[in-house]
């Protein structure tokens, strides 16, 4: 732990200098980019340098002590060694705290993929409601979503959508919500009144920047073919979608909701490449069980994580035993109270 804290005390003092150097001045981009990162770790840098001092201050008294001095001298000095350890203890129980809330991927953008599980046009209206659940959060927390692709049942929902979501705190609060998702309630279309059993799987990932995956471009093959539109004037006359597979994988991405070409060919690349990212990362995971014993849950994609209860207007989140009768709120994107709950019991199991 003080490694790692040694090294981002390091990035902070690079930082203040880059910060105060001209050519960063003027590029706004760049300084805005600094400066975000500089207050992403300043909580941990200070309470860092606030332990340092105490070690230090510790060290100064025990060579004092043993040098000679009177009774009531060792009685204070002793005291004061019993309050400094205490100080110690609790600026390192906040420095894991503040470590665990520095994710390098806390403040990354993500792109989360809905997709249709078990119970047909009754799980793609739940991906519908899902996709809104979470556009209504992210306008909640001024966050912006950008659909990158969509796949339309015939009944008015999704069998699968992926969209991104970019803003503070985006992949800190969603990344909980991946895993299969169950609804329960009673289909419209049922005329016995009995309550169906749905699935929807939702993905959060993070979306790379460059530096973290490199794909080479023989590794991929691009087929485009002509957009499954809406029909009529919209009908598209050119073949703008696009499919993108990662060979070596077999990962395959198609996205046709831009009538651009070039517009489908980049949201697929960014689709694909998270996926890719993705799956080093679960490789990563499973092969350390200390990161696994950290997480809520598996982590695993095919984990029922919370049910849906529509006639009994409950949402029950499994991993955490939290079951909420705001039901109506969490369907309009109130998810504050879920994620608040996941981010602390998270951060609980991480200090077990």
């Amino acid at each position: 732990m003080f490694k790692l804290l040694e090294k981002l005390e390091k990035r902070y003092q690079e930082l203040e200098e880059l910060l105060g150097t001209s050519e960063v001045i003027s590029n706004q981009e760049q300084c805005n980019k600094y400066a975000k990162e500089l207050s992403d770790i300043k909580e941990a840098v200070f309470l860092f340098r606030e332990h340092k001092k105490a070690v230090q201050e510790e060290k100064d008294l025990r060579v004092m002590l043993e040098e000679k001095h009177d009774q009531q001298f060792l009685e204070l000095a002793t005291r004061e060694l019993q309050d400094l350890e205490a100080r110690k203890q609790d600026l390192e129980a906040k420095l894991k705290v503040a470590l665990l809330e520095e994710d390098k991927d806390a403040f990354r953008d993500v792109i989360v993929e809905i997709r249709q599980g078990t119970g047909g046009d009754e799980a793609g209206l739940f991906a519908a409601d899902l996709y809104r659940l979470y556009t209504k959060y992210a306008a909640r927390k001024n966050w912006t979503v950008e659909l990158m692709s969509s796949n339309p049942s015939g009944s008015g929902g999704f069998k699968e959508i992926a969209f991104s979501v970019k803003g503070k705190d985006a992949f800190k609060r969603i990344k909980f919500e991946s895993g299969v998702h169950r609804v329960q309630r009673v289909p419209t279309t049922e005329s016995q009144g009995r309550i169906h059993t749905s699935t929807v799987t939702v993905a959060v990932l993070v979306e790379p920047k460059e530096v973290d995956l490199t794909i080479d471009p023989k590794d991929l093959r691009i087929d485009t073919f002509r957009s499954s539109g809406p029909g009529g004037q919209h009908m598209q006359k050119t073949d703008s979608a696009v499919r993108i597979t990662h060979l070596p994988s077999g990962t395959a991405v198609a996205c046709q909701d831009e009538r651009s070409q070039t517009k489908n060919k980049s949201k697929a690349m960014r689709i694909l490449r998270a996926r890719l990212l993705d799956i080093n990362t679960q490789e990563e995971v499973k092969k350390l069980s200390i990161e696994r014993k950290s997480q809520i849950g598996s982590g695993d994609r095919s984990e029922k994580i919370r049910t849906y209860n529509f006639p009994d207007r409950r949402i029950t989140d499994h991993r955490i035993n939290l079951t909420l009768y705001k039901f109506e709120a969490v369907l309009e994107g109130d998810l504050d109270e879920l994620s608040d709950a996941l981010i602390k019991a998270s951060k609980d199991k991480a200090n077990e």
